[in-house]
């Protein structure tokens, strides 16, 4: 009988102190991240992927690349379609060449005739030489001219004919220099560059494996700030705002309890069912809000890690 006694005295002191122990909580939930799943943005083979679990990654960092020799290839025919181009194009110089010396001729010639036009006008003049004389000299100086006329608008016709062709042929140029910044666009996304600074939580390819477009590669989080998502009620509401400072408990050796201080974050604006796997101060309330608090972590915080909230300790 007084072992029975004592028994129980011992288990009530137990129970007294554990009771004792016991932080009283606002709300509670799981630590959650922002994670980025990054995928792959080419097709082909997996040549590098230099990530592990649990790797720590820098943004911008290079860490893989996908096979992009076909790209390359196409790349380098496009580059050899744009040279031979202008070995297409045709020049009028040697024909302008011949022309130009024939006007020159001809330009030699008219200065002959006026000249000699002149020297005949001062013998018809002095009733030295018959008027028909210098007529002939004028419709000399007349049809030259018109022979000039017509060996410059030959002349003419080589230029724009070479510039017409060359024009046609040079308007290639444009849609193979967009081809070559698509395909220069297509090389570059064969590079697998990290997009946020954090902790590779999963990967998903190896090196070796085909990838495909929008292929999960792997998953990377920032874990230096998570987020608590927990649960009030209604009749909570007024005590919280965003950017309000809380205390966050997890439980410690002992069951004890390791504090931190964190920032609401965000309220969601609309009620849902309470879930069954979240606990609320009123455990009567149907309706619950989503709200997140900021945690600055210090190593020990892991994502699903279950966490308790005090909004106001000095109430407790």
């Amino acid at each position: 009988m007084q072992k029975t006694i004592l028994l129980t005295l011992i288990i009530s002191v137990m129970l007294t102190s554990c009771t004792n122990n016991k932080q009283d909580f606002d709300a509670a939930g799981n630590f959650e991240a922002d994670e980025v799943i990054v995928s792959a943005q080419q097709n082909g083979e997996i040549k590098e992927l230099n990530i592990s679990e649990g790797n720590t990654l820098e943004r911008n960092t290079i860490v893989g690349q996908i096979d992009v020799q076909a790209q390359k290839l196409q790349k380098q025919q496009t580059e050899a379609a744009i040279s031979s181009l202008q070995q297409k194009t045709v020049s009028s110089s040697a024909q302008e060449a011949v022309v130009q010396k024939q006007l020159a001729a001809q330009q030699a010639q008219l200065q002959t005739l006026k000249k000699e036009k002149q020297r005949t006008e001062n013998l018809v003049n002095a009733d030295a030489a018959p008027r028909k004389q210098l007529d002939d000299i004028d419709a000399q100086i007349d049809q030259l001219q018109k022979q000039m006329t017509a060996t410059q608008a030959q002349a003419d016709v080589y230029r724009n004919n070479a510039n017409t062709q060359n024009r046609s042929i040079l308007s290639e140029r444009t849609p193979l220099e967009r081809s070559q910044e698509i395909i220069n666009f297509q090389i570059s996304k064969g590079e697998i560059v990290n997009p946020v600074t954090g902790v590779v939580l999963s990967k998903y390819a190896m090196q070796g494996e085909m990838a495909t477009i929008g292929r999960p590669l792997y998953k990377i989080a920032n874990m230096d700030t998570l987020s608590l998502k927990a649960y009030v009620t209604g009749q909570q509401l007024p005590k919280i705002r965003i950017g309000q400072q809380v205390t966050v408990l997890i439980d410690n050796e002992n069951k004890t309890y390791k504090y931190y201080t964190g920032v609401i974050s965000w309220i969601s604006d609309k009620s849902e069912f309470t879930p069954k796997t979240i606990q609320t101060k009123n455990e009567r309330a149907n309706l619950v809000y989503a709200i997140k608090v900021r945690v600055v972590n210090d190593g020990y915080l892991k994502i699903g890690m279950y966490s308790e909230v005090v909004f106001d300790t000095s109430e407790k």
